[in-house]
């Protein structure tokens, strides 16, 4: 099963609509697609925020390995598989 990540922080307003987003596309592609959704708090970890400080909200596929940075919608995240 393919895990994904949401980088995310408190009191993101773009990060709450990514994760609303997400769990309209898993309801919508139940069936086809299957994911562990994992959100991540980048505020604890220096590293993540400077990776993803301005990039925010931002899903990785920790399989593949693959990222979409905020805006993004249903059909870039079926390249996430």
């Amino acid at each position: 099963m393919n895990k994904l990540i949401l980088y995310t922080t408190v009191g993101c307003h773009l990060c709450e609509q990514a994760e609303q987003l997400l769990q309209a596309f898993a309801s919508a592609e139940a069936g086809s697609i299957q994911f562990e959704l994992e959100a991540i708090d980048i505020s604890s970890d220096e590293s993540l925020v400077e990776q993803y400080g301005i990039r925010i909200p931002v899903v990785k596929n920790v399989v593949t390995e693959r990222e979409v940075g905020w805006p993004f919608d249903s059909q870039e995240l079926f390249t996430l598989f």
